[in-house]
C-alpha cells in the first residue's frame, strides 16, 4: 500500500513539474498564433493523459490545479484582453478545468477493459479538450450576456446583432477544434507505453 502511494505521489509530482512548466513557460503550455486572440493550449494533452492514467478523483484533482494555475496567468501574465477578461473570473478559470480532469479517467473506465482501449484513449484526448472549449464558451456567454459589448469589441468585427455564443463558438471554437485533433493524436501514444511500464512497476 505505501509502495502504490509513493508511485502516485511520484507521478502526480511529475505530471504537475510539467503543467507548470506548460503554464509558465512561453508558447510551451500556451501557444499563442494569434495575438489578439486566446492561445492554443497544450495543457488538455497533460491533463488527459494523467486522468487516463489516475483515476477520477485524482483527475478532478489535477484539473483543480489546472484550473488555478490558469487563474494565476490571468492576474499575472495575461496574454491578450481576451484571456483576462475570461479568466480572471475563477467560475471561467476553473470549472472547465475540473471537469477536463474528470471526464478522461470516465471514459478509460469504461472502455479499458475492452478491445477498444486505444479508441478509448483517442476519445479521451479529444473529450478533454472540447470540454474545456466547450464549457470556456458557455460561461463566458453566461457573465457576458448583459453586456456582450465589452467582450465582443476584442473578438473581431462581428455585428451587433449577432448572439454571443455565436460568436465565441466562431472565435474560439478553431483553437478548440486544433486541440481535440492535437489531444487525440497524442494521448494514445504515451499512455500505451506507460501503462505497460506502471503495471510493471
Amino acid at each position: 500500500m505505501r509502495r502504490e502511494e509513493t508511485r502516485r505521489m511520484t507521478i502526480t509530482a511529475v505530471f504537475a513539474a510539467i503543467l507548470i512548466m506548460q503554464t509558465f513557460l512561453p508558447n510551451v503550455g500556451y501557444v499563442r498564433i494569434i495575438p489578439a486572440l486566446p492561445a492554443i493550449t497544450t495543457i488538455p494533452m497533460t491533463i488527459a493523459i494523467y486522468g487516463t492514467l489516475m483515476g477520477t478523483k485524482a483527475g478532478l484533482g489535477f484539473g483543480l490545479f489546472w484550473g488555478i494555475t490558469r487563474l494565476i496567468v490571468a492576474y499575472t501574465q495575461p496574454g491578450n484582453m481576451v484571456s483576462l477578461m475570461l479568466f480572471q473570473n475563477p467560475v471561467i478559470s476553473v470549472v472547465p478545468s475540473v471537469l477536463a480532469g474528470f471526464f478522461p479517467s470516465l471514459i478509460t473506465k469504461a472502455m479499458g477493459k475492452t478491445n477498444y482501449a486505444k479508441l478509448g484513449y483517442i476519445f479521451s484526448g479529444a473529450v478533454t479538450a472540447l470540454t474545456n472549449t466547450i464549457m470556456v464558451i458557455l460561461l463566458t456567454s453566461i457573465f457576458f450576456m448583459h453586456d456582450p459589448a465589452s467582450l465582443v469589441h476584442y473578438l473581431g468585427n462581428y455585428s451587433s446583432s449577432t448572439p454571443l455564443i455565436l460568436i465565441l463558438i466562431t472565435a474560439l471554437g478553431a483553437n478548440g477544434v486544433i486541440e481535440a485533433i492535437f489531444t487525440a493524436l497524442v494521448v494514445p501514444v504515451i499512455v500505451t507505453p506507460l501503462n505497460l511500464v506502471l503495471k510493471r512497476a
